[in-house]
């Protein structure tokens, strides 16, 4: 498991989250599929584990303003890890996520949801070593059997995803901010998000809506409503 957002402990000083994209490349076979590039275990930051096509955004990437650099970096990252030619303006804005404080790494990044090009994947063999097309349930099926790690960011874009068609996961949406409230529970975490009930105090009691997501194996869940 990646553990990297499930940690509570926070260190001492204040961490500015770096400006970062990541791309959701979607396509229609087995219903709705999702490609996943796998990082080298080795790596420092969720190593081993199947995330979107993304990094940082470099100043080569910069344009303008932040959503428009954040496009050319998903862009960019997109051909670098996966091989993939992207058009910028094709790309829709999905969500929007910054590692909770008082992480050693902290990242702002922007997620774009994408048509998937006709082309073969090309993974750069560095940080990335494999690339999958998945169905969206069998990843997150595949991550409850323990036979992946994902990310909770990635989690739940992909739980959000389950049911979509491709039509519908590429429609504009309102894009909410997202700085999750972790919160220490028996087996792992419950990480709260804006437009929950209890994310201004951190209360997993709190009574009202809900929009949070138990990240306790073997089975994760998102919940919202």
């Amino acid at each position: 498991m990646s553990r990297e957002w499930l940690q509570t402990e926070r260190v001492s000083e204040r961490v500015p989250a770096a400006p970062s994209a990541t791309v959701l490349p979607l396509r229609e076979r087995r219903g709705l599929e999702v490609l996943l590039v796998r990082r080298r275990a080795s790596l420092a930051f969720h190593g081993g584990a199947w995330v979107f096509p993304g990094g940082r955004v470099d100043p080569a990437d910069q344009a303008g303003d932040a959503l428009a650099s954040a496009r050319h970096a998903a862009v960019r990252e997109a051909r670098e890890e996966a091989g993939f030619e992207l058009d910028p303006g094709a790309l829709v804005p999905f969500a929007h996520w910054t590692t909770p404080e008082g992480r050693p790494k902290r990242f702002a990044t922007w997620f774009f949801a994408t048509a998937a090009p006709d082309a073969p994947v090309r993974v750069d063999g560095g940080e990335i070593v494999d690339a999958r097309w998945w169905p969206v349930g069998e990843a997150l099926a595949a991550r409850d059997r323990g036979e992946i790690a994902l990310p909770p960011p990635t989690f739940v874009s992909l739980a959000q995803l389950r049911a979509a068609r491709l039509e519908e996961a590429l429609a504009p949406r309102e894009v909410e901010p997202i700085l999750p409230r972790p919160v220490a529970v028996d087996g792992g975490v419950c990480s709260l998000y804006p437009g929950d009930a209890g994310y201004a105090e951190a209360r997993l009691e709190a009574p009202g809506p809900r929009h949070r997501a138990w990240l306790v194996d073997p089975r994760w869940r998102y919940e919202r409503g």
